[in-house]
This record gives structure tokens, sequence and C-alpha cells, in this order.
């Protein structure tokens, strides 16, 4: 019932806690630093907070960590179960083989998706607490190997969270806490015994009360201002346009981490503390990135943006991509490799040219190198990983771009707010970077954008992001995906006016920078009477730059302007009317060139059918250095009245008629009308060519622009090239050291090799294809006649000392045809014999490059082999003897008895011990022994198997009759060397 009401009330209603998550990492080591952390905890108080450990643990072995940690904390320790509610005071361990998250701060177990030797259990449980968690998130990385928890403490960083990690020289194992480090996202770097305490003093004053309601807005907005100006004079960047709520959230973890309440004194600490804008700079980036971030999006856009930059494009054509806000290069390189493997899908032939730029140096510089801890196998799938990465040193558990990626992609410190942009680019990649910047800086960056993209061209925004107000700039293709494409003309506007995205920075700005703070103050009375003066009086007219381009129309000018037939052009030359255009150019030539106001009273201006007669004025428009930009003018077409034009045509006429007769003033007239028609065509031959120079130059304008960027993209190449190729020079020392040493081992193993062929006694000759001796070992000279001269002779010419083989040559070109080695024996003339062996010669690409032939002498082994086979005969011999049932006795030339078995122990009664000591002729009856040995001789001799009936005498005395058949036995001389007999009783 108590941890009911616990969880009630340290859990609201929403699902999300109430007091901080803090989640600690560690691996190797890490049970040495987990008793130093928790054993400086307060013991006679809670902390208010819930801990969450996180450690590398054998997958099928039961954890006790929960027992040890217990042992050192006045927590209660939990193994963690799937969907257990966190609460405060209490410690959560892992448990074996699983992955584990937090949501709605709940924890929550999965199997492992990676492999063992791959799983980044600490990274998994980071992400997942940054984003339950947000700015209320903290986590500890301590002692291990490898660099899991360096990419889940960015991202902890990147949501507003605090980092710790244990200092390198205090651990074990220092993997994980340099890797960690060398990201850059820490604020800590701490001893374990050291960590409760500043852990304490910073959720004290960051999660102790409520936050406090924020001060006046004029105060506030001094501070701040203060703030951005020592951040602009030092970093050269501006970050006033930049989200309220992102700026103080970042602000008030600064003063969390120093343990400063008021703003004023954080202002005064930084002025005071070297470092520290840096420090603050580096928070307000918001570096948080991993490769292929958000997989469903890089799907689609594998799968339906890329395809797009190529279509109608020509072989060779040159593909422009720009990341602006690329920070440690991940999403660029991502980018990288999909544009890499269309282009091998396809085996299409195009240049690709990518600019990833970032205000964060450090950052840039990280992009460079391409250098990444091992965790980044989390984010990229094996097969990429194998092909578009190399591993570094095992100790330094890193992975580096390699090197056909790293040169697709040209890195450059840019501040997108006030640096020239890039331009023709066919995509731009600009994800989860507006999110962080106010609305109305997000606005002044879409025409920007708009202008940096080639017709058609297309924009990646975060799935935060969108282009707003700025429809009218771009088409959506994908709205989930936020990926829209350009509208427009077939190029973009000749320029940019980057002073309407980036201005000087004035504190006194702060305010009106972010909506909502100051009411706009009421209009006078005066703009109240202007308005209503400019709406019934004013004239029709229209706003345009010194090249005629309408930017502002006034009132209704359909009367005097109308579109040209042929390609849509918002040019007032272009649209004005019959008996406009002529002396509207010259005006406005005149008002550009000179600077003043010129008036045409009179023109007759021909509209629909009829004529009508305009006063045109054309004013330069005053230029106002912070809102105006300079060189536009205002044309204002005004309809004549009589008192403007007091003398008509007709009372022309009549004056004319009166001063000469009509006849010579018809042919005045007629003459007047043609060198006027004659006029107007020079005049419009005139108009038309300063047309077509004006879109010459225009188009030289721009071609110029893109030029001066590709010269700035250029140098910054270079810039980077320089860099590389110091590196490289680095690198080639580095490796000619290193061949220098593997030259040393390459000889000492070929002496060693030789050593060997000649130490093994084994006769050893290398062919190639075409059976050329490659080379030989001297044991077998005795077998093939082979000489140093004979290197590069076919084998088959070559006299061999074998006695009946002479198929070697067609063995080889057998083996070679098949590929299946091949044994045999072959015997020399000496007698000898050896064993042949012919074996493919593989390369360690598996290539067959020839043949390996080698004769092992065998003739022990041949000896040994007659040997046992004689042995062989002989034990069955031995066999047979032992389990006849018959007596079998041998006795040598002499008579004595030299074996005696079973069968003629059980007839005659003497064991073979008895019977080994006696003679053959005690066996007889002594009356009949003479003729009997005489007889059982001579039938030996004679070889007759006929049975022989003679007289035994047995151990008891009795006399025995006997059946029995006597042969000799022959040496390998074929001679008698004793007498075998097969006795039964008869």
């Amino acid at each position: 019932m108590s941890e009911e009401k616990s969880e009630t009330a340290a859990t609201p209603a929403t699902g999300t806690p109430t007091f901080p998550i803090v989640g600690i990492g560690a691996s190797a080591g890490g049970l040495a630093a987990f008793e130093a952390f928790f054993s400086t905890m307060p013991a006679d108080s809670d902390p208010g907070m819930a801990f969450v450990l996180v450690q590398h643990l054998a997958r099928d072995h039961k954890s006790i960590l929960a027992d040890l940690v217990s042992r050192y904390t006045r927590m209660e320790v939990l193994e963690v179960e799937d969907g257990m509610v966190v609460r405060p005071n209490c410690a959560y361990i892992i448990p074996p083989n699983r992955d584990m998250s937090l949501a709605n701060g709940k924890l929550h177990l999965q199997e492992p998706t990676l492999a063992r030797g791959v799983r980044l259990p600490i990274d998994f449980f980071f992400r997942s607490l940054a984003q339950d968690q947000h700015e209320r998130a903290i986590c500890i990385v301590l002692s291990g190997t490898g660099s899991d928890g360096a990419l889940g403490a960015r991202a902890v960083k990147g949501e507003g969270g605090v980092v710790m990690v244990q200092t390198p020289e205090s651990t074990e194992y220092d993997g994980m806490p340099r890797s960690a480090i060398a990201i850059g996202t820490v604020d800590y770097v701490l001893l374990p015994e050291e960590m409760p305490a500043q852990l304490l003093a910073y959720a004290s004053r960051t999660f102790g009360t409520a936050l406090a309601a924020p001060a006046p807005a004029t105060p506030q907005a001094q501070d701040l201002s203060k703030i951005f100006q020592m951040l602009q004079s030092q970093t050269g960047h501006d970050f006033s346009l930049y989200k309220r709520n992102t700026i103080l959230r970042r602000l008030e973890r600064r003063m969390a981490v120093h343990q400063i309440d008021q703003m004023e004194d954080y202002v005064r600490y930084l002025q005071l503390t070297r470092g520290e804008v840096d420090a603050l700079f580096r928070d307000l980036l918001i570096g948080v990135t991993n490769f292929f971030r958000d997989p469903e999006i890089f799907e689609t856009i594998e799968k339906s943006v890329i395809p797009k930059l190529f279509e109608g494009k020509a072989a060779g054509s040159v593909i422009r991509v720009w990341v602006p806000g690329c920070s440690t290069g991940e999403e660029a390189y991502s980018l990288a490799i999909l544009l890499r493997e269309y282009l091998e899908e396809h085996q299409q032939n195009f240049r690709v040219q990518m600019f990833a730029t970032d205000i964060d140096r450090e950052a840039i510089e990280h992009a460079r190198v391409g250098v990444y801890p091992s965790s980044i196998v989390a984010d990229i799938s094996p097969e990429r990983l194998a092909q578009y990465f190399v591993q570094g040193h095992p100790d330094d558990s890193t992975y580096r771009i390699n090197k056909a990626v790293r040169d697709m992609v040209v890195f450059s410190e840019q501040d997108l707010i006030k640096d020239p942009p890039f331009s023709r680019l066919h995509l731009i990649s600009c994800r989860n970077l507006l999110i962080y910047m106010s609305a109305e800086l997000q606005q002044r960056l879409m025409p920007l954008f708009h202008y940096a993209l080639a017709p058609d061209g297309i924009l990646v925004l975060g799935s935060s992001e969108s282009v707003g107000d700025a429809g009218n700039l771009f088409t959506a293709i994908d709205r989930t995906a936020k990926i829209y494409q350009r509208k427009g003309g077939k190029a973009a506007p000749s320029r940019v006016d980057m002073t309407r995205i980036s201005r000087p920075f004035t504190g006194s700005e702060i305010v009106r920078s972010w909506p909502g703070e100051v009411a706009p103050a009421k209009l006078s009375l005066l703009q109240l009477a202007e308005r209503a003066v400019l709406r019934h009086f004013a004239p029709v007219g229209a706003l345009v730059n010194e090249r005629g381009d309408i930017l502002y129309l006034l009132g209704r000018t359909g009367r005097y302007l109308e579109p040209a037939p042929g390609e849509a052009a918002m040019n007032i030359f272009r649209m004005a009317r019959e008996g406009l255009r002529g002396d509207l150019m010259i005006s406005l030539h005149r008002a550009v060139s000179l600077g003043v106001t010129t008036r045409n009273a009179g023109l007759q201006v021909r509209s629909d059918g009829s004529t009508a007669t305009v006063n045109l004025t054309v004013v330069p428009v005053p230029t106002d250095e912070d809102a105006t930009p300079p060189g536009l003018f205002l044309v204002l077409l005004e309809e004549a009245t009589a008192v403007d034009h007091p003398m008509g045509d007709a009372a022309v006429d009549a004056v004319d008629a009166a001063a000469e007769p009509l006849p010579d003033l018809n042919d005045y007239i007629l003459r007047l009308k043609q060198e006027l028609r004659t006029k107007e065509e020079y005049l419009q031959t005139a108009v038309e060519e300063l047309e077509t120079s004006n879109e010459e130059l225009r188009s030289a304008h721009e071609e110029m622009q893109s030029v001066n960027e590709e010269m700035q993209s250029t140098n910054e190449e270079l810039e980077t090239s320089k860099e590389e190729l110091q590196s490289v020079n680095e690198e080639l020392s580095t490796v000619n050291s290193e061949l220098q040493a593997k030259v040393a081992d390459l000889s000492r193993i070929n002496n060693d090799m030789n050593n060997l062929l000649s130490g093994t006694g084994i006769g050893t000759i290398f062919v190639d294809h075409d059976l050329r001796i490659l080379r030989f070992t001297p044991t077998i000279s005795p077998l093939i006649n082979l000489i140093e001269t004979d290197t590069g002779r076919p084998v088959d010419q070559i006299r061999s000392n074998l006695a009946t083989y002479d198929g070697l040559a067609a063995d080889i070109r057998e083996v070679l045809a098949t590929l299946t080695p091949k044994e045999l024996e072959v015997q020399a003339k000496n007698g000898d014999w050896y064993l042949l062996r012919i074996r493919p010669y593989r390369t360690l690409a598996q290539v067959i490059e020839g043949a390996v032939i080698t004769f092992t002498d065998i003739s022990a082994l041949k000896k040994a082999e007659a040997v046992v086979r004689d042995s062989e005969a002989l034990r069955r011999l031995v066999v047979m003897v032992r389990d006849s049932r018959d007596a079998i006795i041998v006795q040598d030339l002499a008579g004595r008895i030299t074996a005696w078995n079973p069968g003629a122990e059980r007839l005659y009664g003497w064991s073979e011990a008895e019977a080994l000591e006696r003679s053959y002729r005690s066996l007889m009856v002594e009356s009949e022994a003479g003729q009997a040995m005489a007889e059982l001789r001579l039938r030996a001799k004679d070889g007759r198997f006929e049975p022989l009936q003679q007289a035994r005498t047995g151990k008891d005395g009795q006399t025995l009759q006997v059946s029995l058949i006597p042969s000799v036995l022959l040496n390998n001389a074929g001679e008698v060397y004793a007498i075998a007999t097969t006795e039964r009783i008869s």
C-alpha cells in the first residue's frame, strides 16, 4: 500500500516522473566504481532521485549485481522487470541478456537485437532516457572498454541534460570514459566518490524547487543582450534570433552546473571566467546527430528523393548537395553513402559535389577526419559498416569512414544566417536545425533555400519543421517525411538580400525578437490620416527596380499594363501598353542615371480600342539603410484632365489650318507620321536589343555569383586538401616505417622458409601453368637432376631417376585442369620408395598460379609395412596353431621340441614348458623309436601327406596309437630347418 502511495505521489497522471532519473553505465571495472559512488552517498538522507544501472553482463549467467550494490547504499536495489515503474530513492539493475529503455516513467525490457560483441545497452538506455526526460536527464559513464555510452551521452546533452564521466586515470579500463570525453559533451569529469556531492548540488538547484517565474521582460532582455553581445564578439555568431525557450533552458542548465541563481550573476561569471563563453556556445549548438537518424525518413530519401536527383540528367553531370548544420558529419556521410550506393547500383557516371557546413569549428574538424566510436554499429547495417567503414586498432574502439566517401564531402565552417549560401543545388538537407530558430528567422531562411536550389531542387526538413508561410516557394512531395520541391522559373533570383536574414545586432532588438513580450504601439492620428488619403487619392503605379522588374503594384493598372505574350515576366517595359513604353523607358533611364524625378504629360495610351491621355511620373524612392534596399523607383500613371492638357488635337489642327494651305498641311502630317513610324520601329529595335542585353547581363551576373561561390568552395577545398596532404604525409611516414619493418619480417620469413624446406627432407618443386620450374629445394636433386640454372625450364624436359614412373608432366596437367590433388608411390632406380604429391598452388586470394610437387621418402615406411605383413602372417599362424584341436609339434633337425600347442598338451599331458625341455624321440615307444624316427623324417622329406600310424607314450605312461602328418619347414634360402607334425588319436 505504501509503495502505491509513493508511486502516485512521485508520478503525476501524465506518467512523467517529477524527480530526476540518473542513468549510470559501466563495463569492465565498473563494480569498483559502483562501490565508490554509492559508498559516498549520504547515509542519513534520501537523494530524492532514482538510479538506473546498466552494465555489460554475461548473457548466460545470473547476475548478483543487485546484491553487491545493496551492500553500499541505504536505497532499495531492484533487478528490473518489464514495465516496472521508476520510483525515487531506488536503484534499478538491468538483468542479463536484455536491452532496457525508459518510456513514461517505466522501464521496459526487450530481447537484444544485436549479436554478441556489438551490443550497446548503455547507448540504448541513455537515448531513451534523453527522449523521455529531456532536460531532466542525467547520465554517468564509468569504467569500461569500448565506446558504449558516448553517443547516448551526446543525446542526453542534446536534450539539455547533464553528463558526468569518471576520470580516465582512476578507471581500470578507460575506453568508455575517454570516448565520452572525445565526443565533447561532458559537463563534469570526476572521481566516482566526488560525483554524489556534485550530483546532489546540481539536483537541488535544478529540481529542488519549482522553477521561478521569469524576470520582468526588460531586465531579462538586458541580461540576454549582454550575453548575446559576448557570444557574438567572441565567437562571431548571433543567437538573438534563436527560440527563447531553447536559449533560456541552456542558460539555466549552465547556471545550475555552476550553482548560480540569478541571470545577472551569470553575466558577471561569463565576463570573469575564461572559457565559459565557449562552453555556453557549445551548449547552444545542440550537436545531436547520428548515422541514418530516423531510418524511415532515410528510406524515403533513398527510394523517392535520390532517383529524382538523377532524372533527366546527362552522363557526366554534376549533382550538388548541401547539408547545413552538419555537426560532426553523420548526416552528410549518410547521404553520401546513399548517393554512392545509387551510382554503384546503376553504374552511372555522375559527379557528386556535397557541401556540409556548420558554425562549430571543432565539429567540422571532427567530420573531416571521419572517426567515430564503435557504438555507431547500432545505427548502421553490418553490410554498410563493412563496405564504407574501416575499423581502427582494436584498442581504440573506433571506426573511420573510408576515403572514397570522405572525398565526396567538402566540410567548411559557415554561418547559415550571415554567410552567402551555395547555389544551383539539387538537394538541401536541413534537418532538425530550424526547430531551434524563431519563426521570424525560419521564414527569412526559406527564400535563401529557394535561391540556392536549382529548378525542381529538393528540400528535406526535420520531422518537426515545415516551410511555414513559404508555400508559394515550395511544393510538398511528402508531408510526413517533410520533403519539398522548389517552385518557380528556370533560374533562381539573381540575388538574395542577406540583410533581410542577418542584420547588425543591437540590444534593443532583443525584446522585439520574441513576439509577445512588448505590445505594439498604437497608430498616431497622423498615420490614420495618411492611410485614409492614400486609400482615396493614390494614383495608379508600380514599384520597380532599375531594370524595370515590378516589385509592387498600386491600384488598378490594367488600363496601362498588360501581360506580354510568351514567357511570363513581371517587367514594366514588356507589360506597358502601346504609346507608353518608349516614354516610360526614357523617363526611368533619366531617373536612374540622374537620380531626379521625371515627368511626361499628355501621353496617348491605347487600351481596348480607345485612347487615353496619361501623365507619367517616375520618382526615385529614398533609401533607408535599415529598411529599404537601394535602386527602387515609383512609376505613377495618372489620367490627364482638361486643365492638364488645355489644347486638344482639334485646337492644334485649327491653328495649323489657319497658318498654311490644307494640302501642304496634309503632306506635312503624312511626313511626320512616317518619321514617327520609323523612329518607333527604331526605338522598338533598340528596346529589344536592350532587353536582350539585360537578359545576358543578368545571366552573366548569376554566372559570376556562381563562379564566386565555386571559388569560395574551391578555396575551402584547397585548405581542406592542404590539411589532408599534411595528414597523408604523416601517414606515409608511418606507412614507410611499417613497410621497412615488413621487409625485415619478410626477409626473416624467407630465411625461415628456406631452412624449413631444407630441413624437412621433402623434395619440392614449384611450377607455373606452363610447367616451368619456378623454385625447388636441394632435396629434389637425387630424384630429378636439377641445378640452379634449370629455373624457368619446363619440368618435362628434365631427366629423372625414377625407375618405372614417367607420367609426371601429364599428372601435373591433370591436377591443374581438375584442381584435385593427386598422390602416388614411386620407386627410384636405387630401390628407394617416395610418396609423390601434386597439389594446385593457391594464393591468399584463392587464385591458382601453378602446382606444387613434393617427394617424401617412404623407404623406411615400406620396410615397416613388409615387417608388418610378415608379423601379421605369423600372428594368424599362431592363432591357428593355438586354437587347433590337433596336437601340433615342431622339432628342429636335432630332434628337440621347439613348439608345443595346447592340443599337444591335451593329447600327451605335458605342459608347454615341460615339452620344450624334452626331445621328440622321448614321445615314442622305446622299442620302435629308431624305426619310427626314420620313417617320420622320410615321409616329411618326400612331402607326402598321407597319415602315418605310429605309437606314442603319454606323460602317464600309457601307449597311444596316433595318426600324424609330418611336413618340413623351409627358411628364405629354401633350406629345411625344422619338422612339424600334426597328430591325433587314430
